[in-house]
């Protein structure tokens, strides 16, 4: 389904703020995408980064959501990967189908979005200037 006929204005509005207060807090880059992904959600996720060029995919995450199959997936680029681990990205899948199964996809999209915001972190340094 079109992102517009899924959602209303307020509804895009919610999920475009979303976005943008997601990409200020952690300093990656989101894309959210709603629609039929031909069963096959991580697929359409690596075409959407792929389409992004690889500088620009670097620093972004991908939402796709497909309702019609009832699936979803969270995607990272090289450098968000090393802000967004596995655990981070499950616990915000989890945000987000737990409202989805409630009837509202807006809402845990939104929901995502700001789980995946507060667990961006900055990667863990592991050699240092600094002498004891």
């Amino acid at each position: 389904m079109p992102a517009g006929d899924a959602f209303s204005g307020r509804q895009l509005d919610s999920i475009e703020r979303a976005i943008r207060q997601a990409e200020e807090f952690g300093g990656l880059d989101y894309s959210v995408y709603v629609g039929d992904t031909d069963g096959d959600p991580r697929e359409r996720g690596r075409q959407l980064l792929g389409a992004l060029g690889q500088e620009v995919a670097r620093n972004h995450v991908v939402v796709v959501v497909d309702p019609g199959h009832r699936s979803l997936a969270i995607l990272t680029g090289s450098r968000a990967s090393l802000h967004l681990d596995d655990r981070a990205t499950a616990l915000a899948a989890m945000s987000m189908t737990s409202s989805f199964g409630a009837g509202d996809l807006a809402g845990g999209i939104v929901d995502g979005l700001r789980t995946l915001a507060e667990h961006a972190r900055q990667p863990r340094a592991l050699h240092t200037d600094v002498e004891n």
